[in-house]
């Protein structure tokens, strides 16, 4: 017996063709445009690799720790641990979403870059410009900005030096989303592979 569910209203789809999202047009017609109104990109909304977070105190900061829809531990390279972005939205479990990279989905993450007045860090600039086909977002501190984009799976790039923080990742992390785009971002997304290729 399936124990599928419709993405939007939670109907059982045990007698629905299999790779069945919905249990009825409606259904199916509502959950896209409730996408649209969300704003995030449907290259991220129709993948099933969502998650909850929640944040525990380890050291001198708290963390965010993936968990699943029922509260257990989720990682972001075991897609077990994974849902939809409807159920995961859905959940109450944890304080937001996060999505598990990969499948060509990559994240540059600039950290501290948004100053008080809203303006950006003079080294943030460029690369904001240069990704500015894509979905980006504030991060959930409101100080930084994520920029979601199509980049192949590689070993993630940590490039820090005095007053900036880029991290680049394509694979075997998640990002906590927060769906704020950042200055009106497109919800779609774009090749982000020359941005990640000009950071130094």
């Amino acid at each position: 017996m399936s124990d599928r569910r419709c993405e939007q209203c939670g109907a059982g789809l045990s007698l629905a063709r299999a790779g069945a999202r919905f249990c009825t047009t409606a259904c199916r017609v509502y959950w896209h445009r409730a996408q649209k109104r969300v704003g995030l990109p449907l290259e991220m909304t129709t993948r099933d690799r969502w998650m909850r977070w929640v944040l525990v105190n380890r050291g001198k900061k708290p963390t965010k720790r993936p968990v699943t829809c029922a509260g257990r531990s989720a990682s972001s390279t075991n897609p077990a641990t994974w849902t939809s972005y409807g159920e995961a939205l859905a959940s109450p479990v944890g304080l937001g979403l996060g999505f598990a990279l990969g499948e060509g989905i990559g994240c540059i993450d600039l950290d501290g870059c948004i100053r008080p007045d809203g303006s950006l860090e003079a080294w943030a600039e460029p690369v904001v410009a240069a990704a500015a086909g894509t979905f980006m977002e504030v991060s959930q501190s409101g100080t930084g900005i994520h920029i979601f984009g199509l980049l192949e799976e590689a070993p993630g790039r940590n490039l820090r030096s005095v007053g900036t923080t880029v991290e680049v990742y394509s694979a075997g992390r998640y990002i906590a989303v927060t769906g704020k785009r950042f200055r009106g971002a497109p919800a779609r997304l774009a090749d982000i592979s020359g941005v990640v290729a000009s950071l130094t």
